[in-house]
């Protein structure tokens, strides 16, 4: 497809600060664009909690960061001997990839974290959040189809993408491969159409986080029949993928939860 978009030379006057030349890349592309939705999304929706758009945008920054490092460990242990046999790969941070669920991970502690700094209800806030995730892995996953990353097996039938950019991360390239791409875009559209439905028959606070990461665990688990690119690891003699490892653990963590917060009184906003 198209894992750059275009590159451009830097200006005179900043050379030595940018490199010469600076690229595009469409994957960044479609994070930012999600992240920006995401933000206005969220900016809407908190104005009843009193935060203003300095916090908000604190809790973003913090959030970004957070994201960042978590997909990026979770990358590291997905093949974690091969950076301990070639430690300067760590520093690779701009390169390789991430693992969604490790942004996940790390992101949510970091926003429930921040809450109770500021003394802001968690539950509902994070029913706010939960739109941000299919939003973002959405938008992500079109980057994703572009750079020919999270690509599927060798597909035999109509459903068959091929990758022909020599850029592509795409392997093996010029053979017809399942678009998981494009199949786990559709599943957050499914789920964030899920939680606007059920936002309105919600029996208790942060359920619909909750539900978010459940229909997610499943969808994901599905989608992980698919994949073809094998260095994302595998867990159990190779019976699970790390994902679909995490995902399960996820779905039984809010299975635990869901009952214990539906027993908690409402928080006041």
């Amino acid at each position: 497809m198209y894992p750059k978009l275009f590159t451009f030379r830097t200006p005179s006057f900043l050379h030595g600060i940018l490199p010469d030349q600076i690229t595009l890349y469409s994957y960044g592309l479609m994070i930012a664009i999600g992240i920006m939705v995401s933000y206005w999304f969220v900016n809407r929706r908190t104005k009843k909690f009193g935060i203003s758009k300095d916090q908000l945008s604190t809790m973003f920054i913090w959030s970004i960061f957070a994201g960042f490092v978590g997909g990026k460990l979770f990358y590291f242990f997905e093949d974690f001997s091969k950076y301990l046999a070639d430690p300067s790969l760590f520093l690779d941070i701009t390169g390789g990839g991430f693992v969604f669920y490790g942004s996940v991970l790390f992101v949510i502690p970091v926003i429930i974290f921040w809450l109770k700094k500021k003394g802001i209800p968690i539950r509902p806030f994070l029913d706010i959040v939960a739109f941000v995730g299919p939003i973002i892995q959405a938008f992500g996953r079109v980057g994703c189809f572009l750079a020919g990353c999270c690509h599927g097996k060798a597909c035999s039938n109509f459903l068959g993408v091929t990758f022909t950019h020599p850029d592509s991360l795409a392997n093996p390239k010029n053979v017809p491969l399942y678009p998981t791409q494009l199949f786990d875009i559709g599943i957050n559209v499914v789920i964030l159409l899920a939680l606007f439905w059920f936002e309105k028959r919600q029996k208790f606070s942060g359920q619909i986080m909750l539900l978010y990461l459940m229909m997610y665990a499943v969808g994901r688990s599905i989608n992980e029949l698919y994949r073809g690119d094998e260095e994302r690891g595998f867990v159990l003699g190779g019976m699970l993928s790390h994902s679909q490892f995490i995902a399960i653990c996820i779905f039984a963590v809010c299975t635990i939860v869901w009952f214990r917060w539906r027993k908690l009184p409402e928080e006041s906003i």
